[in-house]
């Protein structure tokens, strides 16, 4: 089912090319088309990817431009497009930045790819899948941010550093924001079936839960540069979900309207994946500790909100 579809990739640096690669590896779309400012560069990383799937028998053709028409008639669009922050810019100025970018590859795809569903990568990761859905007047179900699948993943791994068994055996959950204000949920995981409290103490349950909320930051502080492989890879896992309509189970950024207690904000929840991106919101039971994680959650992403509209965006 999945053999015709088109994904179009915006933004080639680390995480857009990887996302390329494996999804064309898996054999699971017929056209990935890379679309990026760097046309030379971008031009590079398609024609080795390419020649990295021919061994492979893979029927995928890759594309790359800097015309957003070659985005036409996406199935799924991915994007990365942002600026890192630089000397002397305070993190209001990224945020403003990359929402104005964010807006400017919105409305091109919009363009184009009327259709498309939205996977988001840029961060802030829930304020820009705010800013997309605004700018392009998606209903919620079209624009979905990529972070929790990648914190439940990281999640997931110290459990079983810290266990030193049950190597892909763990499911954990993460819900709330992107970042220091991530939301693990212990309760909701376990080892094939074993709860995580049958295993591990309270205070090693912590020293995960902190692990994982520096995850990223460890990763930057040892490489320079933010993680590329496992982000990746759980954007394929999403486009994968929606391209084959499997209806599965993932923590994603959405658009919360009423649910956990909200509105007009977006998160960190449970969701049903499928053809039409998100196909229903889960609601878990909260506990009092939990609520009030995911209310810090929610907070620190409004903050934001409300720094991007004194700077005059979502004014339509």
């Amino acid at each position: 089912m999945s053999q015709g579809k088109k994904v179009s990739i915006i933004g080639t640096g680390n995480v857009g090319a990887t996302v390329c690669y494996w999804l064309s590896m898996r054999k699971r779309c017929r056209e990935i088309v890379m679309i990026d400012r760097h046309g030379v560069v971008a031009h590079g990383k398609a024609l080795d990817i390419l020649q990295a799937t021919s061994p492979e028998g893979s029927h995928t053709q890759i594309y790359n431009s800097t015309d957003y028409a070659m985005a036409a008639n996406s199935d799924v669009v991915v994007i990365t497009a942002g600026s890192p922050r630089k000397p002397g810019m305070s993190r209001d100025d990224l945020l403003i930045l990359n929402a104005g970018i964010t807006e400017q590859v919105i409305h091109e795809v919009r363009k184009y790819a009327p259709n498309a569903i939205i996977i988001m990568v840029s961060n802030p990761l829930d304020a820009m899948t705010y800013t997309a859905l605004k700018a392009g007047c998606y209903p919620r179900n079209q624009v979905i941010g990529m972070a929790g699948i990648l914190d439940s993943a990281r999640m997931e791994t110290f459990i079983s550093q810290k266990l030193g068994f049950g190597y892909g055996q763990v499911t954990a959950s993460v819900i709330g924001g992107h970042g220091d204000n991530m939301v693990p949920l212990p309760r909701y995981s376990s080892v094939n079936g074993v709860a995580l409290a049958d295993l591990l103490s309270d205070e090693e349950i912590k020293e995960i839960i902190e692990q994982t909320r520096e995850g990223g930051a460890e990763i930057v502080g040892y490489m320079g540069t933010s993680a590329y492989y496992a982000p990746a890879n759980s954007v394929v896992k999403m486009i994968e979900a929606i391209i084959s309509d499997a209806r599965a189970i993932f923590p994603c950024a959405v658009l919360l309207e009423g649910e956990y207690g909200y509105n007009d904000i977006v998160n960190g929840v449970p969701v049903v994946l499928g053809a039409h991106g998100v196909e229903k919101v889960l609601e878990l039971p909260l506990n009092l500790d939990e609520q009030k994680q995911f209310a810090k959650s929610i907070n620190s992403v409004a903050e934001l909100l409300e720094i991007l509209r004194k700077n005059n965006f979502f004014t339509v």
